[in-house]
C-alpha cells in the first residue's frame, strides 16, 4: 500500500480477449487518487469488463493492473481478498441479497470485514442509508423496493466500508432526476 503514488489505479498495456474476440489491445489508463474518473462509451465496448479486470475478478491476457502500486493479477487469493476491502463495485443490477432486508444488505460488508460492536454497526448502517435517502426503508426487502431504491440501497452497501475506490457500472440506470439531485 504505497500511498505515495499519485495514481490509485494504473492500467498498463492490457490485452484481454474472449475467445477470438479482442476486447482490449494495449490499453493504458490512470485513475488519480482522490479524483472522480469516468469511463464512457457505447454499450458492449468493454466498460464492465475493464471494471472486472481492475477488481481482479478476471485476469488480463497481458499487461499490468496496479492498485495502489500492487499488481492485481499477480496477487495471491488472500492478498486480493484483503485489497478488495479497499475497493467496492456497484453493479448495474444492484446485486442485493434477496433474502436480506435493506439494513442487513448494507450491514453485510461491515459484518464480514470488521468487528464493529452491534451498536456502532447499526449507527454506521443508518448513516449510509440516510446518505442515500433510504433511512425509512431499512426493514424493507429488496422485492419491495423500486428499481431506483434498490440502486440506492446497493450504493449504501458499496460505501459501507468507505473504500478508496468505488467502481460504478452504469451508475444512473434506474435513477430519476429528482432523486439524483439529492446526492
Amino acid at each position: 500500500m504505497s500511498q505515495s503514488s499519485a495514481n490509485l489505479v494504473e492500467v498498463r498495456g492490457i490485452r484481454f480477449s474472449r475467445g477470438d474476440r479482442v476486447i482490449f489491445d494495449d490499453i493504458s489508463l490512470s485513475v488519480p487518487r482522490g479524483k472522480i474518473t469516468a469511463i464512457m462509451g457505447p454499450s458492449g465496448i468493454g466498460k464492465t469488463t475493464l471494471l472486472r479486470l481492475i477488481g481482479g475478478q478476471i485476469p488480463p491476457d497481458k499487461g499490468e493492473i496496479l492498485f495502489d502500486g500492487e499488481n492485481v493479477p499477480q496477487m495471491s487469493r488472500s492478498r486480493l481478498y484483503t485489497v478488495r476491502k479497499r475497493m467496492s463495485m456497484l453493479f448495474q443490477s444492484g446485486a442485493l441479497f434477496t433474502d436480506l432486508n435493506v439494513f442487513d444488505n448494507v450491514a453485510y460488508p461491515l459484518r464480514e470485514h470488521t468487528r464493529l460492536p452491534e451498536a456502532l454497526l447499526h449507527t454506521t448502517v443508518m448513516m449510509k442509508l440516510e446518505a442515500v435517502g433510504l433511512r425509512g426503508a431499512a426493514k424493507l426487502m429488496p422485492s419491495e423496493l423500486s428499481g431506483g431504491m434498490a440502486r440506492r440501497a446497493a450504493l449504501a452497501r458499496a460505501i459501507a466500508l468507505e473504500p478508496d475506490l468505488i467502481m460504478f457500472d452504469e451508475p444512473f440506470v434506474g435513477q430519476d432526476p429528482i432523486t439524483m439531485g439529492c446526492w
